[in-house]
């Protein structure tokens, strides 16, 4: 780590510099911002043009991201790297468990909420002027357009630079029978089988703890009847899980039988071998049987011919209920379950349709009490992240900052068989792949090149 450019005259022994210890790097990071922030605009002030850049709570809320992630197990107290030091042999990492860290990042938290909150930022709920819809289509777009509704209240940083035309194109299948020819969007883009599972059921609990929900049963076929018209079609045969789930789970996720509203029209979803949203070539397809609508503008259009309109939007790097999320994290992890770690929880439930947290688990849960212990509330936070940010790159970061990627990712990749016909056939689950992570891939390796060119560095762990 380089603090200030060198001087052209340096030599190049002046150039070869040790790594640094990772605490320090966290706290220089963390410095940075607080020094930016400083100097930052709340607002910005020309939306015409200046949407995009940097502002005071973007800086804050970076910044209480990183700290939680200097606070969690792979950089706080991991033995792994007790044995990963310096050229000089000074440690790179401490392995002593410092639970101040907690408390520093729960505080950075605070501070970014209250900075967001202080411009008006709250969580997005859907309103369109001329539009009126039930109030399980409402909750579905509120969840959906927190994500693809560009500038939302929600949004804390979205990035202009990081167009969404590719990913919708990629997400959204050919959702209209009468232009199935259209080669313009693919449907490729599969969350798997571990994606669909890990959303709650309607009582706000997790599938296998829920009291009212066959979770060894999940796996067999129902037919949907009228009352779940907005969600399945009506008549149509699919598997047990996709009932009784949480509103999340249809905003976010699209399947075999499923409804997907677009604002123009509403489609069914009918992926089985010949069907619609079927494989149309060896390329382009759906392996899982799962559609990603929670990435799809609802604005988009397939048009005559074969022409697409998709209704882009900068990428959201950060939403408030990233944040809220990460700020109960922290509360539990710094002091243990307690009010305002339930507060800011339950706020994300409650725009999801669900009860809150200590309401859901004491009612529905085979494990009433989980909340009520660090460990317990833990496993709670960590399941509601994963739901909340489905599909929107945080899963792969905060696996290896709970250092939960060996658990996680050595797992098959399944989803259903989606070449088959029958129901019978179709509703069985297939592995597609295997995955392979090992303790090295928590950090990556420096290039050789760089080693070579300055001895006093020291290649990535295990690498």
């Amino acid at each position: 780590m380089i603090r200030y450019n060198l001087p052209i005259s340096s030599t190049a022994e002046e150039t070869k510099v040790p790594r640094e210890h990772v605490d320090t790097v966290f706290n220089y990071i963390s410095h940075l911002l607080d020094t930016a922030a400083a100097g930052l605009p709340e607002i910005i002030a020309d939306r015409s043009t200046e949407l995009g850049r940097i502002t005071k709570p973007i800086a804050l809320a970076i910044k209480a991201r990183i700290l939680v992630t200097a606070a969690s197990p792979l950089y706080n107290g991991n033995i792994d790297y007790t044995a990963f030091k310096n050229s000089d042999g000074a440690p790179l990492f401490n392995t002593a468990f410092d639970a101040n860290k907690w408390k520093v990042a729960a505080d950075a938290c605070k501070a970014a909420i209250d900075a967001c909150e202080r411009t008006s930022m709250l969580l997005y709920t859907f309103s369109e002027l001329g539009v009126t819809l039930s109030d399980t289509l409402t909750r579905q777009m509120s969840i959906r357009n927190s994500t693809c509704e560009q500038w939302n209240p929600e949004i804390i940083w979205a990035n202009p630079s990081v167009s969404t035309y590719e990913i919708q194109r990629q997400a959204m299948p050919r959702l209209d029978p009468a232009r199935i020819g259209n080669e313009s969007v693919l449907g490729s883009l599969a969350p798997t089988m571990k994606i669909a599972e890990q959303f709650y059921t309607d009582k706000g609990v997790p599938m296998n703890e829920d009291k009212t929900f066959d979770y060894a049963g999940r796996l067999k076929l129902r037919t949907a009847v009228k009352a779940e018209g907005e969600l399945i079609q009506e008549g149509y045969t699919t598997a047990a899980m996709h009932f009784n789930r949480e509103p999340r789970f249809y905003a976010d996720l699209a399947f075999d039988g499923a409804i997907w509203m677009m604002q123009k029209k509403m489609f069914h979803i009918e992926s089985k071998a010949g069907q619609w949203q079927t494989r149309k070539n060896i390329y382009d397809n759906n392996t899982t049987g799962y559609f990603a609508k929670k990435l799809v503008n609802w604005k988009n259009e397939i048009l005559e011919g074969q022409g697409l309109f998709v209704e882009t939007h900068p990428w959201p790097e950060m939403r408030l209920a990233d944040l809220y999320l990460l700020y109960a994290e922290a509360l539990n992890e710094a002091e243990g379950p307690q009010p305002a770690a339930f507060t800011y929880i339950d706020k994300v439930r409650a725009r999801a349709g669900l009860p809150g947290v200590q309401a859901a688990w004491t009612a529905y849960s085979r494990q009433p009490g989980k909340y009520q212990t660090k460990e317990g509330f833990r496993q709670i936070v960590q399941q509601e992240r994963l739901i909340e940010l489905a599909m929107e790159g945080a899963r792969f970061w905060d696996l290896r900052r709970w250092k939960k990627s060996m658990e996680e990712l050595n797992k098959p990749v399944t989803g259903w068989d989606v070449d088959q016909s029958d129901p019978v056939f179709y509703y069985r689950v297939r592995t597609l792949y295997r995955q392979t992570f090992q303790t090295r891939n928590y950090l990556w390796p420096l290039e050789n090149w760089d080693l070579l060119n300055n001895p006093k560095l020291v290649q990535g762990f295990g690498w």
